[in-house]
């Protein structure tokens, strides 16, 4: 039996081998279904969660590679939708289809715990989760944001 803490929680997997991919133990296992599917290689970043802070690809990340440390999803980020970065992307109105999104906030909420003031570039270089409706204005935007509103505080 492998155990995980997700979003503050410990869960306990019955029956789940260790070579499980950690997306389809959110989704399929523990019903957290907002990390999506994208590519399953690491190449889109749809499915981004935290590893105790760090953005990682879940459909690439092994359960068993997860040992103690805290995952966090985006039901975690927030339990209202008020972390900065959800609220930019509100704000300016960043989603088209949407399907990206949660992986682009969940990067972009990793990158500002290390850089609070990040320029054009530190942004483009980061945040590198494919976005087909092509809303990269939008999402450096929300990101610029979710920095000033961070500082703040």
């Amino acid at each position: 039996m492998t155990s995980i803490n997700v979003n503050g929680k410990t869960y306990e997997l019955k029956d789940v081998p260790d070579d499980t991919p950690l997306l389809w133990v959110l989704r399929d296992h523990l019903g957290l279904t907002g990390t999506k599917y994208g590519c399953g290689v690491a190449e889109c970043g749809v499915c981004t969660v935290h590893l105790d802070g760090v953005a990682i690809q879940s459909c690439v990340t092994e359960v068993g590679e997860v040992g103690d440390s805290k995952i966090t999803t985006i039901e975690g980020l927030s339990e209202d939708g008020s972390h900065p970065v959800q609220k930019a992307w509100r704000e300016h109105g960043v989603p088209q289809c949407g399907y990206c999104q949660v992986g682009q906030m969940m990067m972009a909420a990793a990158m500002l715990r290390s850089n609070d003031n990040p320029s054009d570039d530190d942004i483009d270089s980061e945040i590198w989760n494919i976005c087909r409706c092509g809303t990269y204005p939008r999402i450096r935007a929300a990101i610029k944001s979710a920095a000033k509103e961070m500082q703040s505080k």
